[in-house]
């Protein structure tokens, strides 16, 4: 063989490799920088180019001594990059299952997951949300850049169930779903912000690149006029209940009288927020605005208060009360029958109040007149809503006079033939002893800033006088005596104080027959305290306490009044009026303006 011929071969075959591998290069040259310019342009996009969300910090919630009720805390939201995946990533992802308690399944199905509906490349799948510090750390030691994390901020309610109906919960998207969080989300939420840069292969941000960086404005902080101390007390208050009378629901509310704020607001069925899907769906509504009952015997205060004010009676007058039939407006009509079948032939219009009769107030009623017992009801805060700051809250039931058949005249009076919240006969109650004033119930106090400003105040409403303020210490006085020994209220009697307030027993109406349900009731008490200088108001309603003796609104919620009217007493330091201060006269006469 000849070694010139070799030398040729060897010649030709390198430079044909070579040529080869130029060919290749310049078809891929020609692959990436024209045929698929466009749309490798968008990935390097993708994979360098990064705006990121600067989440704002959401704004804390506070009780009326700056207890914590709700917060946000810091944690990562850990995902995987399908597209970034190596085969030698596998062993450190099986370590990332186990400290997420990620089933294998689930990782293989993220990293399959790896184009959008819209078929653009996938670049984040979500693997587990609020993960703690010292674990994303340790995901951080162990993973490959296919799994990553972002910093985030969670709800978190330190309080538990504690006033959550009020204060409200976030979902796991972030959006708020009841109460306070939902109707001050505006200031609660702040703003978010953005960064613009660029990052290298491994995701760090290459600062020189950054274009534009706009800062978050975090929110604000709200504070309630909810009282921990009091809310605790009244939790337990409800708890107590629901274990000894296995009611379906519980509502209990406690504020101030001059200023309608609310104090504390516990309501049964109850839930968590800070894991709020584990509960019923049902156990989210807020029954103290929500749901409506017929007040019974809690209303007639409203009737007593009418007739006063409008000077048809005085407390001393009598009314005739054992006839069966009466006429009204040239018809004959059926008077409602007294609990438990009592007759009280005739009854003073004080004693109509303190034994409660219904043939008593359904007489009142009908000396006032159907449009003006009409108008009293809405004077107290019946048929419209009470206008609390929180959202879902029921108008309750008054039909117009042009509506009312022919019996209503002589059942409203009495609490039937209306529907209300448990939030509108607090309400009511809290106008008698705030001199005949209702006041807008208030839930938060102010709004403040990250700096602990000022930013809103919150101020008490009135919404308009309801009674005369010598009407409203008549009625007071005569509710004083429903708190007695004499009244239905005997067991709601708290030592050292006189009580005034109204109980309230109606049966529960069957939703399907519309009749009347004879073994299930509602029963309630309303009152305030002391009498000669109110300064709390506290409302009980309890629907069908099943396990209790007797159903009856005096014996289902007095001891709770009882309870609560003294430990709150207590804490708050408010002292025992030694004299009445009701001068004698005005008792009497009804002293009516």
């Amino acid at each position: 063989m000849s070694h010139a011929f070799a030398t040729n071969i060897r010649h030709l075959s390198l430079f044909g490799a070579v040529l080869l591998a130029f060919v290749v290069l310049a078809v891929r040259l020609l692959f990436l920088q024209v045929l698929s310019r466009d749309e490798l342009l968008v990935y390097v996009d993708q994979v360098r180019d990064s705006v990121r969300i600067l989440h704002a910090q959401r704004g804390d919630i506070l009780d009326s001594q700056g207890n914590l009720q709700a917060t946000s805390q810091p944690v990562y939201e850990v995902g995987v990059d399908p597209q970034d995946l190596k085969p030698m990533d596998w062993d450190a992802l099986k370590q990332v299952a186990d400290l997420l308690d990620v089933p294998g399944s689930e990782l293989v199905s993220a990293f399959s997951n790896t184009e959008t509906p819209s078929g653009n490349k996938r670049r984040w799948v979500r693997l587990a949300e609020a993960v703690d510090r010292d674990t994303f750390l340790q995901i951080q030691r162990i993973t490959s850049r296919a799994v990553y994390g972002n910093l985030v901020h969670r709800r978190h309610y330190p309080g538990d169930k504690a006033g959550a109906h009020f204060i409200g919960m976030l979902n796991k998207e972030g959006i708020p779903l009841a109460g306070v969080e939902q109707s001050f989300d505006f200031f609660l939420r702040g703003q978010d912000g953005w960064l613009e840069t660029e990052t290298d292969s491994r995701r760090r941000e290459l600062a020189q690149f950054r274009r534009r960086e706009v800062a978050p404005q975090d929110g604000l902080h709200i504070e309630l006029t909810l009282n921990q101390v009091i809310q605790d007390m009244t939790e337990h208050a409800v708890a107590s209940i629901v274990e000894e009378m296995g009611p379906d629901s519980v509502s209990i509310l406690v504020s101030e009288v001059d200023t309608g704020s609310l104090l504390a607001a516990a309501i049964y069925p109850n839930f968590d927020p800070n894991e709020y899907w584990e509960y019923p769906v049902d156990s989210h509504r807020n029954r103290a605005i929500a749901d409506v009952f017929e007040p019974g015997s809690t209303f007639k205060v409203v009737t007593a208060a009418a007739a006063l004010q409008e000077g048809i009676v005085i407390p001393s007058d009598v009314l005739k009360t054992g006839d069966r039939i009466v006429e009204y407006m040239g018809r004959r009509i059926r008077m409602p029958d007294e609990y438990n079948g009592k007759v009280f032939p005739q009854l003073t219009v004080r004693k109509t109040v303190v034994k409660s009769s219904n043939r008593g107030s359904a007489v009142l009623g009908m000396m006032l007149g159907e449009m003006p017992m009409y108008q009293y009801a809405r004077s107290f805060g019946y048929g419209h809503r009470t206008g609390i700051a929180v959202y879902g809250e029921a108008s309750g039931i008054l039909d117009h006079p042009d509506r009312w058949d022919g019996i209503t005249i002589s059942r409203l009076p009495m609490g039937h033939a209306i529907a209300a919240t448990p939030l509108q006969v607090h309400t009511a109650m809290g106008a008698v002893a705030n001199g005949g004033v209702l006041m807008r119930p208030r839930i938060v106090s102010r709004i403040i800033d990250r700096d602990g400003r000022t930013v809103s105040r919150v101020a008490p409403e009135e919404v308009g006088r309801a009674i005369s303020e010598s009407t409203a210490l008549v009625v007071s006085d005569m509710l004083a005596e429903v708190v007695s020994p004499e009244g239905t209220a005997r067991s709601a009697q708290i030592k050292g104080y006189r009580a005034g307030g109204k109980t309230g027993t109606t049966e529960k109406i069957d939703p399907n027959t519309k009749l009347y349900l004879k073994n299930a009731n509602v029963a309630s008490f309303s009152g305030f305290l002391p009498v000669e200088r109110p300064e709390i108001v506290i409302t009980i309603v309890v629907d069908n306490p099943k396990k209790a003796a007797s159903q009856t609104g005096g014996f289902v919620t007095g001891p709770t009044f009882k309870l609560l009217g003294t430990q709150i007493t207590q804490y708050l330091g408010i002292e025992p009026v030694e004299q009445p201060v009701f001068p004698l006269a005005l008792v009497e006469t009804g002293g009516v303006q």
